[in-house]
């Protein structure tokens, strides 16, 4: 629970208040009584350079008499994006809070705006969250409190009460999706990932349509149902309609490409780190953290969200490399790496989404290892032929603090993709991985505004991020939902 409380920071009883400072932040007046309360602890520690408010810097100080027991100290370094600094300083101080065994929070940034409150929020929220659904928990008397509930102390006003609003949707999207992420695949399956779709719509007022393998042959689907042929588990298709806007109005379609877990299949991945493979339906998770979050905002817009979740697995009946298959569109594809199945898989849903007539279809998968190599695990991938598109979308990544980079996705890379036998073949070999994925992509595109957002290095961490511990980091749904705000403003 995150509410809006008093500014006088002195007046808070949580256990924990958090104070987020830049390297260059003159205290406030509450923040100077504050001070005054703990006998000049913070002036003092700024001026021997114990705390200097770098980025990413805490340091923790005893309470007063009175107030909250302890006082953290978190830097926010040289401040351009005031919204992302807020961000990132109060999920620092939600994931101490929680080291500390903190069931309650204040946290005090300065006079903040609408948008800043919403990114405390989401910033609070998301440092506080953690996956035990499948661990034991410790002895009782080992156990810290987690955070439960924290206060934003600011003054109150409905553009302030707004902006929490906001936040929390928000955090509920990203939790939803980092919650789906770091599920086992023997758990978030394509059927478990059908079941949430129903809770979402269930929860909205939503429509929602769920294929089978039996509708998926009756529509022609020959390139998604190749990668999952070599499955017992029923494949999914699942559509989510969230009806914002006037009927007629053009839908913006979010596509996620959901592989549950995927071995690469006959063209089978080497042992090590294969478990992480269970973050290769982040996509799918992002379409549903979005949908979640634009239902909660109530946006006056028309969207459509659309996944294909499936496993990718080797046995008798699976696809090998060789094969040749129809996909949805009627276009025959070579099959020289199965392996590189998501793109099969979008294959068919960039053609399906068609019969919506979307103004702009945007999908997300964690595509190709390439991109790792090209953008590191900082920004995204950004392919489309449209460079207003790719500018909107860019913006919408900043805004959500998941910066995105611009790909190249021009004709002479259509060469890498050309096959003997047949329209095309699914892979291009090493060089221009992440481009000749994103050009078999065009092909099934047939001329819509659509653009391409490859999320395998910014969709989960090996490491710890400082502000997020290792595992899923909630992206794309931030990009999703700033583009679709973008749209219905």
């Amino acid at each position: 629970m995150i509410t809006l409380g008093s500014p006088s920071l002195t007046a808070h009883k949580a256990p924990l208040l958090a104070l987020a400072l830049g390297d260059t932040t003159e205290l406030t007046a509450e923040a100077r009584e504050l001070d005054a309360a703990l006998g000049g602890a913070i002036a003092r520690a700024s001026s021997s350079r114990d705390f200097r408010g770098a980025r990413d810097e805490t340091l923790l100080l005893s309470g007063g008499a009175s107030g909250p027991r302890m006082v953290l100290l978190v830097g926010m370094g040289a401040v351009s994006d005031r919204p992302g600094a807020l961000r990132r300083a109060a999920a620092i101080a939600a994931r101490q809070a929680n080291k500390l065994g903190a069931a309650e929070l204040t946290w005090y940034g300065g006079e903040l705006n609408e948008r800043e409150v919403e990114a405390v929020a989401l910033g609070l929220s998301a440092g506080a969250w953690d996956y035990t659904e499948t661990k034991t928990l410790p002895p009782e008397n080992e156990r810290r409190a987690q955070l439960a509930s924290a206060t934003i102390a600011v003054a109150d006003s409905p553009p302030l009460q707004r902006g929490l609003a906001n936040g929390l949707a928000l955090a509920e999207g990203h939790s939803l999706a980092r919650r789906l992420a770091m599920m086992p695949g023997n758990l978030c399956t394509p059927e478990y990932l059908a079941g949430t779709a129903g809770d979402i719509a269930a929860r909205h007022g939503l429509e929602v349509t769920v294929w089978g393998r039996t509708e998926m042959q009756e529509e022609g689907m020959g390139s998604f149902l190749a990668v999952a042929q070599g499955t017992p588990q029923d494949p999914k298709l699942i559509v989510l309609k969230y009806n914002g806007a006037k009927n007629g109005s053009a839908p913006i379609a979010l596509i996620g490409k959901g592989l549950c877990f995927d071995s690469g299949g006959i063209s089978i991945k080497p042992p090590q780190n294969m478990e992480l493979m269970k973050f290769d339906m982040c996509g799918a998770a992002g379409v549903l953290g979005a949908i979640e979050t634009i239902a909660r905002m109530k946006l006056e817009v028309n969207v459509i969200g659309i996944i294909g979740a499936t496993t990718n697995m080797p046995s008798g009946t699976a696809f090998k490399p060789g094969d040749v298959v129809r996909s949805h569109l009627g276009k025959y594809i070579e099959v020289v790496n199965t392996d590189a199945e998501g793109r099969m898989v979008l294959a068919d849903l960039l053609s399906y989404v068609q019969r919506f007539k979307p103004a702009v279809t945007i999908d997300a998968a964690t595509l190709t290892g390439a991109v790792v190599i090209a953008l590191g695990h900082i920004a995204t991938g950004v392919f489309s032929s449209d460079d207003a598109l790719v500018t909107e979308v860019i913006d919408a990544g900043k805004r959500a603090g998941e910066p995105g980079w611009p790909l190249p996705l021009w004709d002479e890379y259509k060469e890498l993709i050309k096959s003997d036998v047949a329209d095309m073949k699914n892979a291009g070999g090493r060089a221009a991985g992440s481009t000749s994925a994103a050009m078999f992509l065009k092909e099934f595109t047939e001329g819509m505004p659509w653009i391409h957002l490859d999320i395998a290095g910014t969709a989960y961490s090996e490491t710890d991020l400082v502000a997020l511990p290792k595992g899923p980091t909630g992206v794309p749904v931030g990009t999703f939902v700033e583009f679709v705000r973008g749209r219905a403003s």
